[in-house]
């Protein structure tokens, strides 16, 4: 039995929906991306636990999926596992000024549901097309805040299935960083503390974010947000407009018309579009202006 089927036989005995040979260009906001040999959607952390101790039992290592806003998967998609969290949703108030909230939950959600409790704090993640996973992992920031500023403690996973509890001290957030980098271990879920707020001038605030997204970002087209890290004393997206790169395009790949700092998809860009384009994007801003870009986005595989 090849460690499809088995996975296709353990996924039916935990009630996990799967899919097989399913476009991951459904599954990623650059709607770029293969197919998966077969992805798996487990609708809780118990379950996606029970996974991580059957991928270690098979000597399986998965790549795990929240809503793919920061990835570049490649056109020839992906072999083996792969685990989707999109159904782990779950959140709740703990306290007056707390939320826990599971990873798979998209993180304007969150922000919508600390406002109608209202809670304060989470104003600048609204229209962050990311899951609450997803920003933990990248420390996700906008507009003068980061998830560090308002995370107090992350439930993870290892690739055991062992459960771990991290505060946030223990989880190295930096600018677009954290441990799980590096750790190997997954997330599950969040809790978040907040302060209370009026709920009518919590919304104003998002709402302001939200339209300040819209005037900038090139909403109208998929991507994968910001392309390339801020340098230190630099905007990338300034250096690349500086460098006549604006609406410059490989394929249906192309630096935005709108914010040079974003690569949008055009219609029917493939990976390797993309990528050319970084690569020309970077030699062309080094050779311009000495500064090296470094891509935000992570690519996969």
């Amino acid at each position: 039995m090849s460690v499809t089927e088995r996975f296709r036989d353990f996924a039916a005995s935990i009630h996990c929906a799967f899919k097989e040979g399913e476009p991951l260009s459904a599954y990623t906001s650059f709607r770029i991306g293969g197919p998966a040999e077969l992805i798996l959607f487990p609708q809780s952390a118990q379950m996606l636990r029970q996974i991580m101790s059957f991928c270690a039992e098979t000597q399986t290592v998965p790549f795990v999926l929240g809503k793919g806003s920061n990835l570049l998967i490649d056109d020839r998609g992906l072999s083996g596992v792969t685990i989707c969290t999109e159904r782990m949703q779950n959140c709740e108030l703990l306290s007056e000024n707390e939320i826990l909230c599971e990873a798979g939950l998209p993180l304007s959600k969150l922000c919508l549901f600390a406002q109608s409790h209202g809670l304060a704090g989470l104003e600048f993640a609204y229209g962050i097309p990311g899951s609450v996973g997803g920003a933990v992992y990248m420390n996700a920031g906008a507009y003068g805040g980061e998830i560090r500023d308002v995370l107090s403690c992350v439930t993870s996973a290892d690739r055991l299935g062992r459960q771990h509890v991290h505060t946030r001290d223990d989880l190295e957030l930096g600018y677009r960083t954290s441990v799980f980098q590096t750790n190997g271990e997954i997330v599950l879920s969040g809790i978040f503390q907040l302060d209370k707020g009026d709920p009518d001038q919590i919304r104003v605030r998002m709402d302001e974010i939200l339209q300040r997204r819209k005037d900038k970002q090139p909403l109208n087209y998929p991507s994968a947000g910001s392309v390339f890290k801020r340098p230190q004393g630099y905007f990338a997206g300034a250096l690349i407009e500086q460098c006549g790169l604006k609406g410059f395009s490989v394929g249906g790949a192309q630096v935005s018309e709108k914010h040079a700092g974003f690569i949008v998809n055009r219609g029917g860009a493939s990976s390797s579009d993309v990528l050319r384009l970084i690569e020309i994007i970077r030699e062309t801003v080094e050779k311009e202006t000495g500064v090296v870009l470094e891509p935000e986005i992570r690519r996969i595989p």
